[in-house]
């Protein structure tokens, strides 16, 4: 099957092109190589061969919609975007033009090309700030997002809804939790694991925002992937929660990293951000029932990973980088 991943280069998305290209599939990886990097499709460069094109396009560009009729995609996994909310805060024109504008491209060039589906990342941040008592929520919790960013990933979702209800253009949505993993940016401000790791590994500070007591509801990446390749067939029409569930405090975050690295980190404190949530997590119950998925990596496991990849890293002569954790 001929999939188009956009984002292709990122975290997420080089993961995914590699479970595309193992299962046998066809991938064109759509990345402006802004965030994302080359490096990430390493892998997927040396065992793609003719399988795998990538295309350096920005997605707001109207060669976008070109490419995608040209190449003919059966499903395009849309995970391109604007993912800092502080950006978005700053400058929400261009977290729209990228996020809202640059998902329209992607999605008329499927309806043009007359793709099967589109797999859209959403995000968490669909649902705003929740009260505790509501955690962990469901797809039913009414969307009320507070930053551009999470506005922008709700209006997708409305323009996927209205597409399939106009065009018969199939999608699934994924309400992404924290998801973390290798390949993960330390510097990118929302990657707490990875920073972390990254600390514990070279002996540096570790920045914690407030107390530290705001919690995540971290996903790993393989299981993310997972539930990707799932929806490409299956949750068709819906939003779907990623998540594990349960709540991790930042702080019991540390604590659990540190003492599988065996290290006891050098503590700094900074404010909260603006618009920073103080809890979140996904009920995953929909997933488990339209898409068969279900996380299964523990947090200690996948953390451990990343630890072991920090390790290797601060051994290398350029690895040796000051690190911060923004969530």
């Amino acid at each position: 099957m001929r999939t188009m991943v956009t984002g292709g280069a990122g975290f997420i998305g080089s993961a995914l092109v590699d479970r595309l290209l193992a299962e046998g599939h066809e991938v064109d990886v759509v990345d402006d190589l802004s965030s994302g990097s080359l490096a990430n499709l390493a892998d997927a460069r040396a065992a793609g061969g003719r399988a795998l094109s990538i295309h350096q396009l920005d997605v707001r560009l109207p060669e976008t919609t070109d490419l995608i009729l040209r190449r003919r995609p059966v499903v395009i996994f849309h995970l391109a975007a604007q993912i800092d909310g502080r950006v978005s805060i700053a400058d929400p024109v261009f977290d729209a033009d990228v996020n809202v504008l640059g998902s329209l491209r992607v999605i008329e060039g499927a309806r043009s090309a007359g793709a099967d589906r589109v797999v859209f990342a959403a995000s968490v941040d669909l649902y705003g700030a929740p009260d505790a008592a509501e955690l962990p929520l469901r797809e039913s919790h009414p969307h009320r997002p507070v930053s551009p960013y999470g506005v922008a990933k709700n209006a997708v979702v409305d323009y996927l809804v209205a597409y399939r209800e106009l065009y018969a253009l199939e999608f699934s949505a994924l309400a992404l939790a924290n998801v973390y993993g290798p390949r993960q940016d330390p510097d990118g401000g929302y990657g707490a694991v990875a920073a972390f790791a990254r600390a514990l590994a070279t002996g540096s500070p570790v920045t914690i925002l407030g107390d530290g007591e705001q919690t995540r509801d971290y996903v790993y990446i393989d299981d993310v992937v997972d539930a990707l390749a799932r929806a490409a067939t299956k949750g068709g029409g819906l939003v779907c929660n990623i998540g594990t569930g349960r709540e991790t405090s930042v702080n019991l975050l540390l604590a659990t990293m540190a003492g599988i690295a065996g290290v006891e980190p050098e503590l700094l404190h900074a404010p909260l951000r603006a618009g920073e949530l103080l809890r979140c997590a996904l009920d995953p119950t929909r997933a488990a029932i339209h898409l068969g998925w279900r996380p299964w990596t523990p947090l200690e496991e996948g953390c451990a990973v990343l630890v072991e990849e920090a390790r290797r890293r601060a051994a290398s002569p350029t690895g040796r980088r000051s690190a911060r954790s923004h969530r």
